[in-house]
């Protein structure tokens, strides 16, 4: 029952908040329901592997969940960047208003990303997966104007698209597998992928690409840059570090527990694909440092940054799949600070555009601290936590991958000097606008700041001592490969 928490209890508090008409009841109800989310997660990651079957359909398809390595560490993922974002969310939600309908999607759709990190079958991962997009719509379309209905229509075609093109991949494996629930190292049946090899990589590459649109790869990541400008920041910031990382999950389940790494590594497919991704890395780079839309130049910047967790997904190395792993959570915490302070920022100041942000150190120097620490992770700088995924990711790809591996380490380091580009001029411009320069001070209050601040303080002290992330993660490659 225990595994059944962390789901349940965030979809009950978020249809509780719904009904909530007085604020600070339902703030407080908002933030009872996150911690005890948090909490029931902990507990989850500190008791021995266990599953639970809900629900059997047929043929052995059941609905069921399992808090293995990888459930548990999205799971904590999840709910530390929710209870950031949520506290955040709070006075941002004064300007925005419709209080009740955002923290109750918010809430309900925590609960669905933990049934997704706990997902112990394609079925359960599938469920989940759609309902994380049908309830994340709502987050979108928050303003309720044209814009953001466009928006919403353009996020939700483009995922169901490509969760079709998933569910077809799965019709095509089904009759090929040993077992329906994931299995470490795969679960196809050894007679079966002799036999049926090509439509077994056909059903792989459909499943990579479907999940893919949801994780911002070429060519379905134009949903990423619709949603995330019209979006509220705390959406805009659970969206970029965490539903995207909802198609890396699928992605690496499928990989590795579905067909395994046998399968793939050394096709003609393995190499598309990670072509395809190194694409994804470089055309997102070059798009954000060409756009002038703050929210929108970071949206650019999440097509660019996950592509490097696909990377190493489809690296199939040891170093490969560490740098993929570490980038997730790494990506995230960084992330997810750039986005509140780019909320911080248009709350205080009505500034949307890059351009606009000239002095903005000088109006706003503690977000703009923030703004400049997660930057700078993205960028790949020591010591902070970003350096230290992607030198696991180019040492995976110079180590077994000849010319393409050259490629890949220079399109990686080629990324992060464009993001050097785009980011950066941003933190100079807003320290050093000039002597004539004069504004008021106009930081936003504790409740903004403090999530800022302490996700900022993360990408320092996950730079400076990374080794209990690398543990974990470590923990998982015996059995991966």
């Amino acid at each position: 029952m225990l595994l059944a928490l962390p789901v349940l209890l965030p979809l009950l508090g978020g249809v509780a908040v719904f009904f909530q008409k007085e604020e600070k009841r339902r703030n407080h109800l908002a933030v009872a329901t996150v911690l005890a989310t948090a909490l029931c997660a902990v507990l989850v990651c500190l008791l021995p592997e266990r599953s639970l079957e809900v629900l059997t359909i047929d043929q052995g398809l059941t609905v069921a969940f399992r808090s293995d390595t990888v459930s548990r560490l999205f799971l904590l993922l999840d709910c530390g960047i929710w209870t950031a974002a949520v506290f955040f969310a709070f006075p941002y939600l004064r300007h925005a208003g419709k209080q009740s309908q955002f923290l109750g999607f918010f809430l309900v759709t925590l609960g669905i990303l933990a049934g997704l990190a706990l997902a112990d079958s394609f079925i359960t991962l599938y469920l989940f997966f759609e309902l994380m997009t049908l309830l994340t719509v709502p987050l979108v379309i928050h303003d309720g104007t044209e814009g953001s209905r466009r928006a919403g229509v353009k996020y939700m075609g483009y995922s169901v698209f490509g969760a079709g093109l998933a569910l077809a991949g799965f019709f095509l494996v089904f009759p090929c597998l040993a077992s329906t629930s994931f299995t470490a190292g795969g679960a196809l049946d050894p007679g079966a992928v002799e036999e049926h090899r090509t439509l077994l990589l056909t059903a792989y590459g459909l499943m990579f690409v479907g999940f893919g649109c949801k994780a911002g790869l070429l060519p379905m990541q134009s949903w990423l840059t619709a949603a995330h400008p019209v979006a509220p920041a705390p959406a805009s910031a659970v969206l970029s570090g965490i539903i995207t990382k909802g198609g890396v999950l699928a992605i690496l389940r499928a990989t590795y527990y579905l067909f395994g790494p046998e399968l793939i590594q050394g096709t003609e497919l393995q190499l598309v694909l990670l072509v395809l991704t190194l694409l994804t890395i470089f055309v997102g780079s070059m798009l954000a440092f060409k756009e002038q839309l703050l929210k929108k130049r970071l949206a650019y910047s999440t097509v660019s940054q996950v592509s490097y967790v696909l990377f190493g997904i489809l690296l199939l190395s040891d170093d490969g799949l560490r740098g993929a792993l570490l980038q997730v959570v790494f990506h995230a915490v960084a992330k997810d600070a750039l986005f509140l302070a780019a909320g911080a920022i248009i709350v205080a100041t009505s500034c949307t555009r890059v351009e606009q942000l000239v002095g903005i150190g000088k109006r706003m120097p503690v977000t703009t601290w923030c703004f400049a620490l997660a930057s700078l992770s993205l960028v790949g700088i020591p010591p902070l936590c970003g350096f230290v995924s992607k030198w696991y990711l180019a040492v995976g790809a110079l180590e077994d991958y000849g010319a393409l591996g050259i490629w890949g380490a220079a399109i990686l380091l080629l990324s992060a000097l464009l993001t050097a580009g785009y980011l950066l001029p941003i933190v100079t411009r807003g320290f050093f606008p000039g002597q004539d320069y004069i504004a008021e001070r106009r930081e936003v209050g504790r409740s903004m700041l403090v999530p800022m601040l302490v996700l900022a303080a993360l990408t320092l002290v996950l730079g400076l001592f990374p080794g209990g992330v690398l543990r974990w993660v470590d923990g998982l490659l015996p059995a991966l490969l």
